[in-house]
């Protein structure tokens, strides 16, 4: 029910938070411990690592099916992110990866238990805690300039 310039404005505010997330200074995980569809599954590919339950939820870019194009922001995180050959089999079936499919396609780094998921998550960025935030900073800076500059431009 939202109007064009409502959605539009979502829309923007969550292009933010993706570059926001693009931009953090430390290592970010997301545990995934349900479902990740459409913009759930693209907040989820722009943090650094994904771990997904193994036993529920799946990963999943349903625009096709929904007959509708990705945004070039979304279009954009999904690129840098992402292996190309897994990519375009996501979007052009619209398929649903579980687990260890989403692993095995590289959408996740790691698949656990529904009682394991944050320790796995966490174990997944402990030893980068300890590392330089401003050396962090300037190395995604310079990773994903390309993608600010579709998400947040004039922002960088």
């Amino acid at each position: 029910s939202a109007s064009p310039d409502e959605l539009g404005a979502t829309f923007r505010a969550f292009y933010r938070v993706l570059a926001r997330l693009l931009r953090f200074p430390g290592a970010t995980v997301a545990a995934v411990n349900g479902h990740a569809f459409g913009a759930g599954a693209i907040l989820a590919t722009a943090a650094d690592y994904r771990v997904q339950r193994a036993d529920r939820g799946y990963f999943c870019l349903p625009e096709i099916d929904l007959g509708v194009p990705l945004s070039p922001e979304f279009e954009a995180v999904l690129r840098a992110k992402l292996p190309p050959a897994a990519l375009l089999d996501a979007l052009l079936t619209g398929r649903r990866y579980g687990g260890p499919d989403a692993q095995a396609a590289g959408f996740v780094h790691a698949t656990a238990a529904e009682d394991k998921l944050l320790d796995t998550a966490v174990d997944l960025v402990r030893g980068l805690v300890a590392k330089s935030s401003r050396a962090t900073a300037a190395l995604r800076s310079g990773l994903y300039r390309d993608v600010l500059a579709v998400l947040d431009p004039g922002n960088d």
